[in-house]
Formats: structure tokens, C-alpha cells, sequence
């Protein structure tokens, strides 16, 4: 389950975000919060399991057609291939109407994730 980030989540955004090597900085990690909470365009979804537990975050950057993730943090125990295509299927589920693409980092794995889909 995908749930929008508000202020309420902030303490367990920022472990979720502290997992990211180029976050790890506290005072980078506040501006990446800013950017996500100050700008419509751009987009934080925490994700809850089958456990109904968070299990991680997921950066995007919403456009006309297009969602942007920009980047996937998830727990230790959620880091999978399988929980990954979960994720990307929920958001697929909450953007309908949208492209799922990525960023550098995460374009090999949203590509993995569409033939997976068409395999399916």
C-alpha cells in the first residue's frame, strides 16, 4: 500500500531516506525533505508491506504523462527484486493514467519490471 507523505511521517522518512549513501548527510537530507514537500511537481510515497508495516520510500517526480521515480528505499528485509516490482505495481495502481519511468539508476530495473509485466 502506497500512502503520501505528510509531515506525520517525517521521523520515519528520514530512516528511510538515511539508508540512501547520498543522504546520509543530515543537512542534505533536509533539503532533499524540502524539495519533496515544497515543490507539487515532486513527490515522496511511503510504502506499507503485506504486514502492514512501512517498509520504505519512494521518491517521484510527477509530470503531464510520466511519473518519475527517482529513487526506491527500502528496509533491509524488503530489498528484493520481488518487493521492487510490488512497489512499481502500486504505483503503476496509482497513476493509471501514467508512464512508469526512471532514473538512470532506476531505469534498468523499471525496464526489468515492464517485460516482467508482459511475461506475466
Amino acid at each position: 500500500m502506497l500512502i503520501k507523505y505528510s509531515s506525520n511521517y517525517q521521523k520515519i522518512a528520514m530512516g528511510f531516506l538515511s539508508y540512501l549513501p547520498e543522504l546520509k548527510d543530515l543537512d542534505h537530507l533536509q533539503m532533499e525533505l524540502k524539495v519533496y514537500t515544497a515543490d507539487s511537481r515532486h513527490q515522496f510515497l511511503l510504502y506499507k508491506n503485506n504486514s502492514d508495516n512501512f517498509a520504505g520510500i519512494i521518491a517521484l517526480e510527477i509530470q503531464e504523462q510520466i511519473v518519475m521515480v527517482r529513487y526506491i528505499s527500502l528496509s533491509p528485509t524488503e530489498r528484493s527484486t520481488n518487493s521492487i516490482f510490488k512497489v512499481l505495481d502500486e504505483i503503476q495502481t496509482y497513476y493509471p493514467q501514467s508512464k512508469i519511468m526512471g532514473s538512470i539508476e532506476m531505469t534498468p530495473m523499471i525496464l526489468n519490471w515492464y517485460k516482467f509485466r508482459q511475461g506475466s
